[in-house]
């Protein structure tokens, strides 16, 4: 499902999950990166961090999951106080994914056929093998040394571990954990497709939905089941599938959220 070449991007914070709720809440609405960088270094809400490092966060991997394009960031400002823990971070996962191709590609191409095949956990080696693959096929945008392979298969592991897909800790295999993309989340992402100006089938079958280890079948029985709460109506027959929207703009969808009705 890959959309571009592979980078290092992802070592500067794997999930970030915990800085990024502190970023967005120095957001505002209009603000660059170096302005972002500037107000975070100055917070002190980064105590344990050096004020490069805190660059390369802002800069690597919180600008190019949230602020491209900028509604992203705002959109997760307000609707992080309604999130549940885990939704929070499954759109998290979601945004890093569109962000790193190849954090992706390792989640579709080995996680989810290793825990379909009922495989207990993915190791490192499994992930090593996967950079390496790509190396050797001229994914990255630049080759990447043996130092790098072995760097940017911890990367994706620990963006797993971050993420909620597998154990934590430092280990040579990590278990899988539970891993169901949640209902709200599920309305929230079909939204964000409908309103990239899909039409229906391909909203249905987009890949995005595979990083949840979801197939066409599986999101169009979602859709049915989440049909009665008002937010769309399904029609399907055959091969042919029509969705009638009920809200109508992003910003229905946030104030359907902040209002309890998702």
């Amino acid at each position: 499902m890959s959309a571009g070449k592979y980078t290092a991007m992802l070592g500067a914070g794997l999930g970030m999950v915990h800085e990024t709720r502190i970023l967005l809440e120095l957001w505002s609405e209009g603000a660059d990166v170096p302005t972002l960088q500037q107000t975070a270094l100055q917070s002190g809400r980064f105590p344990g961090i050096s004020a490069r490092r805190l660059e390369n966060i802002v800069s690597l991997c919180f600008a190019p999951r949230y602020l491209r394009p900028p509604t992203t960031a705002a959109t997760l400002k307000r609707l992080q106080p309604v999130l549940s823990v885990r939704e929070f971070v499954q759109c998290l996962y979601l945004y890093a994914c569109r962000a790193n191709p190849i954090l992706a590609d390792f989640v579709v191409q080995v996680y989810w056929p290793a825990y379909s095949a009922g495989k207990k956990s993915v190791s490192n080696e499994q992930a090593r093998d996967f950079v390496k693959t790509a190396n050797a096929a001229g994914m990255m945008a630049k080759p990447w040394t043996d130092s790098m392979l072995r760097r940017g298969a911890g990367y994706l592991t620990g963006s797993c571990a971050d993420f909620g897909l597998l154990a934590k800790g430092q280990r040579t295999d990590r278990e899988f954990l539970p891993f169901r993309i949640e209902p709200r989340i599920f309305a929230y992402l079909a939204y964000d497709l409908h309103f990239a100006e899909l039409a229906d089938p391909s909203v249905i079958n987009h890949p995005d939905w595979q990083l949840f280890g979801l197939g066409e079948q599986d999101v169009l029985d979602e859709m049915k089941r989440q049909s009665p709460k008002g937010l769309w109506f399904v029609q399907s027959a055959g091969a042919l599938t029509r969705i009638t929207w009920q809200l109508h703009s992003r910003e229905e969808v946030i104030d359907a959220f902040l209002a309890g009705e998702v």
